[in-house]
């Protein structure tokens, strides 16, 4: 028998071929292609040849059209589970951003699918009744396949206090080991849904990030046998090898491709080839049975997107985004702007988050505004002192590397093994400067709050967004208990709020900081 197990993960509520940019966008991603593609690859299969479909997590959060359905039309939220049903799933695994807008969302969102959700790893709370086992097993033509589902134990180093109360979460590895003996003496074939990535590199078994827990991948081929498939996710990277003599792949962000593991399986029911790969959907023909299911939703979403919010006067579209992170940006310094508004705090710092946002145009409508904080992020006030402030600037500053040729790039460890971006902050309220030719720890040459030089026992009260707030993203000098007060609005209805309060919006290029090259 053949086996192939298909995967998607981290589709992020991209539904649609199209980034929301503009109206008529046409991208080479989206779940009506990769539904259609499965559907294709299930229609085409030969007799002696069993599909298994897994539904790897992200799914519900991260596109406009996910914060629409999450804060305006909230009879849109099974949408979701109508999809993957109708792609046939076989089982589900949460990620971590299934938590972003809080558990009724989330119940809401799953409430009517036909397929289990597998989490060996998470507890829920008593009665929230999202999740279904540890493990599923399916058979078919005599073969037993059992599927393991396991997602990051990071969860509680990001998400809001409130979207995960009585929620427990354990290492990934520390429970397949528990798990996996269990499923080997029942399963001809053991299958392990990961929503977690590699912190190793595949070829060398070196470390590839800080060892957090966050990813345990390597971890969990290296240490707990009798896997004989990895379905993985949550860093958007693309995979598909063999590591460790287990087949395991990654499917990428926004169902541009599906993973695909294949598996030949001999008359003892043992596994004797494998092979993985990737599966591209861009040249797929979103089938009409599935887009029909959500021709009305998107119709609406495009129509909200279109709505005009504000006006600029000046600049702040994004051209170079490089530029922006080297220079600061008026777009930036504005998001500074809103979150000090809505914190009445003077110090504040937020991130470019990747090279897709634009910025706005001068008549800012909602499309400009979800396109470009696109992340559910509410807000927080930390006090800190200025040896915390430094150590920030630090960590800034090494996002920055000269090349050979003198120009400045972006530092290996911030583009792989996936891009990190939004993990580079821009200041509003002090004056600093960074040279680059100095090692790392020693970049920071110049700051100033106030006019002042900043002292290190000094206090200071700054605004981050919650993920910073809490140490995200190797911030280790901002935690969780020097938070002095939140804001549980999220940032794209702050920006909505601040345009209603300020019709015409200056774009201002604050000039604050420089490089020294």
């Amino acid at each position: 028998m053949k086996l192939t197990i298909l995967s998607t993960s981290d589709v992020h509520g991209y539904l649609y071929p199209t980034n929301y940019s503009h109206r008529t966008d046409k991208e080479d991603y989206g779940f009506l292609k990769v539904a259609t593609k499965i559907d294709q690859i299930k229609t085409q299969a030969d007799a002696d040849e069993w599909v298994i479909t897994i539904e790897n997590g992200d799914f519900i959060q991260g596109s406009p059209l996910t914060y629409f359905t999450a804060k305006k039309q909230a009879k849109y939220r099974s949408i979701y589970s109508q999809l993957t049903n109708a792609a046939g799933y076989d089982a589900g695994i949460l990620g971590n951003h299934e938590f972003n807008y809080g558990l009724p969302y989330l119940q809401q969102c799953e409430a009517k699918r036909n397929y289990p959700i597998l989490a060996a790893n998470l507890k829920e709370n008593t009665g929230d009744g999202v999740l279904d086992a540890p493990y599923k097993i399916l058979t078919h033509a005599g073969v037993k396949v059992g599927i393991l589902g396991l997602t990051t134990q990071y969860i509680p180093h990001w998400e809001q206090k409130e979207h995960i109360v009585g929620w427990q979460f354990e290492s990934a590895v520390k429970v397949a080991k528990k798990w996996v003996p269990i499923l080997r003496k029942q399963v001809d074939v053991v299958i392990v849904a990961y929503h977690g990535g590699f912190e190793c590199d595949l070829a060398t078994g070196n470390p590839s990030e800080r060892l957090t827990g966050e990813n345990e991948g390597y971890q969990l081929l290296s240490e707990v046998p009798g896997i004989d498939a990895l379905v993985t996710g949550h860093q958007h990277r693309e995979i598909a090898t063999i590591c460790q003599g287990v087949p395991t792949t990654q499917p990428g962000e926004k169902g541009k491709y599906i993973g695909a593991i294949e598996l030949e399986l001999n008359e003892h029911r043992k596994v004797e080839k494998q092979s993985t790969h990737l599966i591209s959907v861009a040249d797929v023909v979103p089938a009409f049975k599935f887009e029909k299911l959500t021709t009305d939703l998107q119709t609406k979403v495009e129509n909200w997107l279109d709505e005009p919010m504000g006006k600029v006067a000046g600049n702040m579209k994004i051209t170079d985004p490089m530029n922006a992170r080297m220079s600061g940006h008026p777009y930036l310094t504005f998001i500074n702007q809103v979150q000090m508004a809505a914190t009445q705090t003077d110090l504040s710092a937020t991130a470019l988050f990747n090279d897709e946002v634009l910025g706005y145009d001068s008549t800012v409508t909602m499309r400009n505004i979800v396109n470009s904080y696109v992340y559910p992020n509410t807000l927080v006030v930390s006090e800190i002192t200025g040896v915390d402030l430094k150590q920030a600037l630090e960590r800034c500053a090494s996002f920055f590397t000269l090349n050979s040729n003198g120009k400045v790039t972006v530092s290996k460890k911030f583009r792989e093994p996936k891009k990190q971006y939004y993990n580079y902050d821009i200041y509003s309220g002090i004056n600093y400067a960074f040279d680059l030719n100095k090692p790392a720890n020693h970049r920071l040459i110049a700051l100033s709050y106030h006019g002042k030089p900043v002292q290190d026992d000094q206090k200071l009260a700054i605004v981050l967004n919650q993920y910073r707030g809490i140490g995200g993203g190797d911030y280790s000098m901002f935690q969780a208990n020097k938070i002095v007060r939140e804001v549980q609005i999220d940032m794209t209805e702050l920006i909505s709020n601040y345009f209603a309060k300020h019709p015409i919006v200056q774009a201002i290029d604050e000039g604050n900081f420089y490089l020294k090259k």
